[in-house]
């Protein structure tokens, strides 16, 4: 394989630890988590892997601000922010939401972070992050525009090199590999990993926001994309990508009943933290099937725990995560 350039950030392998009063507790299969939690940078997360690729390439190119955009707790922003910061470049964060919201959670450490935050609406958040863009360049800020997530070629190959980390600790071969699946570009790496690796076993995405075939095409088209610039073309479709759009309940970022139970049963029975809009409903959706009895019982589920836990705190959370 072509090696990418990277800039090493993130602590890693992170654990592979098991789950096993969890796993009695759901009568189900062997349940394990890789902790992308604890990748380090501004509580960790998924991002950071990305962003070792994406940061390589900005730096190439002569940036002086980062540009990318997300929702009012974005855990990429966050760590976009935190990157921008370590770095000494500018960053400008495009957010949906309300601007007049008192900053808690992910939206107060972009604060902390020293982060320009241009407030926009969701259907306008594409055109906002666009003219800022642009703005900015005719500012002689000379930016590099991080799309959303970093669910780029790019950004995939933080996964791809995650996959390969996975398998080279050998402390379980899992027959299942379940992720939070959104802008596509962390299943598209593992998806992407997976193929390289001859692996035998499965990738499930549980949807976040999107409905199946659009993910499955996003991850597809992405992961596709990443293999050449590998050097290792891999043309994958979307049937060769297993996604579960089952569990969207009330919306993106909307925190429902299942997304709380996940939250709480991993909390008391395992003392580890999941956050209310990504880990928390794929964590819902990996017990609904387990319920279901999707997975044999002798079979081996890892968890990808993608990070996220500042939003815990987020005051629009509070309520719900509070009841008793």
């Amino acid at each position: 394989m072509k090696q990418i350039p990277r800039i090493r950030l993130a602590h890693l392998p992170t654990p592979i630890e098991p789950l096993p009063r969890l796993s009695a507790h759901l009568g189900g299969p062997r349940l394990w988590v890789k902790r992308d939690d604890q990748t380090g940078l501004a509580f960790g997360g998924n991002k950071t892997r990305k962003l070792e690729f994406v940061l390589a390439e900005a730096q190439a190119n002569g940036a002086q601000t980062l540009i990318t955009v997300g929702g009012v707790q974005s855990n990429h922003c966050r760590q976009t922010a935190a990157l921008a910061a370590r770095f000494n470049l500018d960053c400008i964060l495009v957010l949906n939401g309300d601007p007049n919201q008192a900053p808690s959670g992910n939206l107060l450490l972009d604060q902390f972070f020293g982060a320009d935050i241009v407030w926009t609406s969701r259907e306008q958040r594409e055109a906002a992050l666009q003219t800022t863009f642009q703005h900015a360049w005719e500012e002689g800020k000379r930016p590099y525009l991080v799309p959303l997530g970093a669910s780029t070629p790019l950004g995939a190959l933080g996964y791809a090199a995650a996959f390969e980390e996975c398998l080279q600790q050998d402390v379980v071969r899992p027959d299942w590999m379940v992720v939070a699946s959104s802008s596509g570009g962390t299943q598209a790496g593992l998806v992407l990993g997976a193929k390289l690796a001859n692996w035998g076993g499965k990738v499930l995405g549980i949807s976040i926001d999107q409905p199946v075939g659009e993910l499955q095409q996003t991850v597809a088209n992405l992961a596709s994309e990443a293999s050449i610039l590998l050097g290792e073309k891999q043309i994958l479709r979307p049937a060769d990508v297993l996604a579960n759009a089952d569990y969207l309940g009330g919306g993106y970022a909307v925190l429902g009943d299942a997304e709380v139970e996940a939250i709480r049963l991993f909390a008391r029975y395992e003392g580890l933290l999941l956050d209310p809009v990504y880990t928390g409903r794929a964590a819902a959706g990996l017990i609904d099937l387990i319920r279901k009895g999707f997975f044999k019982p002798d079979e081996s589920v890892l968890f990808w725990h993608t990070g996220g836990t500042p939003a815990l705190f987020a005051d629009g959370y509070r309520a719900q995560l509070t009841q008793s």
